[in-house]
């Protein structure tokens, strides 16, 4: 018998074994397209605001208004998605929410008032802020069964998707109507979704042993078996891990403060401030994101050689001097160099935010961190507006770097807490 064996090793080689990381392939994949799908419909719709305010003849303060819709629906289900996801496990939210959003951007088109279109944009962002707090929550579970910190490149993945929506709105908005090209974008929504969903549910959880357990911290439960504790020991736990949750939604608040600051007034700091042309100040924003962009993808190598907390130092330290530059740099090229290095700062924060609490508290705790980054998103612009109008854009745009220095001071402060409630 071990004659055969040889001789049937030498001709088909060694039988193949397969490592927890090949087994978990297909789900990486399929949850790396989900992240890129959101990225993907949020661009293709953004890039079409402007006919969708032609269309219901809003002003810019009703359209404004109307707006606002994405961001209450969002926050909205943020915290309830937490909740479903305990209950019912964070791969079938994932499918339904993308489901769900997929077919709420088709819905725009069809409205003309804003007050019909606000009323729609509370379904398309209840769906995109349920989709982020369960995809990430899924992510969260994977990353602590593959033992590696790779919940960048679904960052990553997010920020590629939103290029190619970008880009491709830019490429059709004058060869499609906006209902045709939202269409376009619910039927690649709906196929893509449907065939990631598939492998999503066909694989449970790793490292759980029924949605009602929720999203623990995986990687822990490999370490060590879990300690007895007593009541109060437990209770005593519970109330340092919610603290700092709340410490890492702060930190991705400072993040999403920046890359919403960005968005919104970049250009028109280059265009106004710097005297930049008109192409040229488009482009500040495009240099922040395939910087950040960059920056995720190599966001899991410099994990393993930094770990979360030197990441999130000097992610925000290079992330406050990049902005400096930015905001008070006397030439164009200075400015766009400071985005870069901003963006290049600001990569990896919001991610390893998110995933360390939900690390801490599962998918209760992605849904914090989520709400207070969609928070600091939400609060940059109009502040950023409000002081320019106060002081000036240049000063104002400083905010940006004071925020991602305060990140990294709390990041730093908060170290040892973190590692104690790791350990414990």
């Amino acid at each position: 018998m071990p004659t055969l064996n040889k001789i049937r090793t030498a001709i088909l080689g060694e039988p193949r074994v397969t490592s927890g990381a090949d087994a978990l392939r297909p789900l990486r994949s399929a949850l790396t397209l989900f992240f890129a799908l959101d990225g993907f419909l949020f661009a293709g719709w953004v890039v079409r605001i402007p006919a969708i305010k032609q269309q219901t003849g809003a002003s810019d303060g009703a359209l404004g208004l109307a707006l606002l819709g994405v961001s209450a629906g969002a926050v909205a289900t943020m915290t309830l998605t937490g909740r479903l996801c305990r209950r019912f496990g964070s791969h079938p939210v994932t499918v339904a929410a993308a489901l769900l959003m997929s077919l709420g951007i088709a819905l725009p088109p069809l409205t003309h008032s804003p007050l019909a279109l606000g009323l729609v944009l509370l379904v398309f962002g209840a769906a995109y802020g349920g989709l982020n707090v369960a995809m990430n929550s899924a992510a969260v579970d994977l990353v602590a069964a593959l033992r590696r910190p790779v919940m960048p490149s679904f960052h990553a993945a997010f920020s590629v998707g939103g290029m190619l929506g970008a880009g491709l709105g830019a490429l059709l908005a004058g060869r499609l109507s906006v209902t045709a090209h939202l269409l376009l974008l619910t039927a690649t929504g709906l196929v893509v979704g449907a065939a990631a969903g598939r492998v999503l549910l066909a694989h449970p959880a790793p490292g759980r042993k029924g949605p009602e357990r929720g999203a623990g911290n995986c990687a822990t439960s490999h370490r060590r078996p879990a300690p007895v504790v007593t009541q109060t020991d437990s209770a005593g736990r519970g109330a340092r891990e919610r603290r700092l949750v709340t410490v890492f939604g702060l930190i991705a608040l400072c993040t999403a403060y920046g890359e919403g600051a960005l968005a919104d007034w970049g250009a028109l700091h280059l265009r106004q401030d710097l005297a930049a042309p008109a192409g040229l100040a488009a482009l500040g924003y495009s240099v922040f994101a395939l910087a950040m962009t960059l920056g995720r993808l190599s966001g899991t190598a410099l994990l393993e050689r930094l770990g979360q907390t030197r990441l999130l130092v000097a992610g925000g330290t290079t992330a406050a001097l990049g902005m400096l530059l930015a905001s008070l740099a006397p030439s164009v090229w200075a400015a766009l160099a400071g985005f870069a290095i901003t963006g290049l700062g600001l990569a990896n924060t919001f991610p390893v935010a998110v995933g360390r609490a939900g690390e801490l508290a599962g998918p209760g705790g992605v849904a914090a961190a989520s709400t207070f980054g969609y928070g600091g998103m939400l609060l940059g612009p109009p502040a950023i507006g409000i002081l320019a109008d106060r002081f000036s854009l240049p000063l104002a745009l400083t905010t940006v770097a004071a925020l991602a220095a305060m990140s990294a001071l709390v990041a730093y402060a908060t170290r040892r807490a973190g590692a104690a409630v790791s350990a414990a």
